[in-house]
């Protein structure tokens, strides 16, 4: 039984995969139908005005600019002063983003979490290369043992099927309820951003909204 229903699983995610997803910045639609996805790693003031979520893959070149670029610099000026909450959501476009952030979420401290998201996304060009799996995944771990994970641990997150349809069924329920056609895709409250992964520019989209 377990079997088949870690082949099935892989057989599901393989199916998601052939829908075009792109690693761009450039589409951007409206949706008024917003709704806050449990699951999602979190970090700001939960009544704060302004919510930003972002649907990202961890191999994708675009959310790693925009984390880099543009969340380090939010965090210090926004989200730690109460004004803005921020939420990551996954949207994997492989297995190689999946399993990174199954590491990501090894992390039972959403502040441990982001920072190793930051880590991850910092390293992007050093783990994310190759086809061999394993050896990805070898390269995604050492980023975890920096963080304070230990080995036991990542591999029984990574052997854990319910965190893999947990992060498979975001990614379907995402893909539903705001169309995604590319990564990173970016809402504040209920508006899409389309823009260059630029603080100032952001800055002012943002402001705009208090």
């Amino acid at each position: 039984m377990k079997r088949i229903k870690k082949s099935f699983f892989k057989i599901v995610f393989l199916l998601i995969l052939i829908i075009p997803i792109s690693c761009d910045n450039n589409k951007i639609v409206e949706n008024p139908e917003v709704k806050t996805e449990g699951n999602a790693l979190k970090i700001g003031n939960a009544d704060s005005k302004i919510t930003i979520k972002v649907f990202s893959s961890l191999t994708c070149p675009h959310c790693a600019s925009f984390h880099m670029n543009i969340f380090e610099k939010l965090k210090k000026e926004y989200i730690d002063e109460g004004i803005v909450k921020f939420e990551h959501h996954s949207f994997p476009l492989d297995l190689a983003a999946l399993n990174a952030e199954i590491i990501v979420r090894c992390h039972s401290d959403n502040n441990k979490s982001f920072q190793l998201l930051g880590e991850i996304y910092k390293k992007q060009s050093q783990w994310a290369v190759g086809s061999d799996i394993n050896i990805i995944n070898e390269s995604i771990k050492k980023i975890g043992l920096d963080s304070g994970l230990d080995n036991k641990r990542m591999e029984k997150c990574l052997n854990d099927e319910n965190v893999q349809e947990e992060i498979l069924n975001e990614r379907i329920e995402a893909q539903k309820i705001y169309n995604i056609e590319s990564t990173p895709t970016i809402y504040v409250n209920k508006k899409l951003y389309r823009g260059k992964h630029d603080y100032q520019q952001f800055k002012k989209f943002i402001e705009k909204l208090l």
